[in-house]
């Protein structure tokens, strides 16, 4: 079994959430997000769409998903493999 390095974990799911949002993954990951990481991060991601939408600002939309995703892994360190398979399973359908 691998150990899952938190901060990469943060920074993949960041980068992997910021593309799902802008495309039609987005319906998917959202439902998937509020049902296991809270509907608080629901609607962050709902935020990071409508800011996607207005104007590219995903490099800055990534560094804010990345400290999300951080202070979450740290404060429940137990989902550190849930968004790591998030952030796969996204990233798969992002390239379909």
């Amino acid at each position: 079994m691998s150990v899952l390095h938190r901060p990469r974990v943060a920074w993949e799911g960041a980068r992997v959430f910021v593309a799902a949002a802008n495309a039609d993954a987005y319906y998917w990951l959202s439902d998937l997000v509020g049902r296991h990481l809270g509907v608080m991060y629901q609607l962050r991601l709902a935020e990071t769409r409508i800011r996607l939408q207005a104007e590219d600002a995903s490099y800055a939309e990534t560094g804010v998903w990345r400290a999300h995703l951080e202070d979450l892994l740290y404060d429940r360190p137990e989902l550190t493999s849930l968004v790591h398979e998030l952030a796969g399973e996204t990233s798969s359908r992002l390239d379909r």
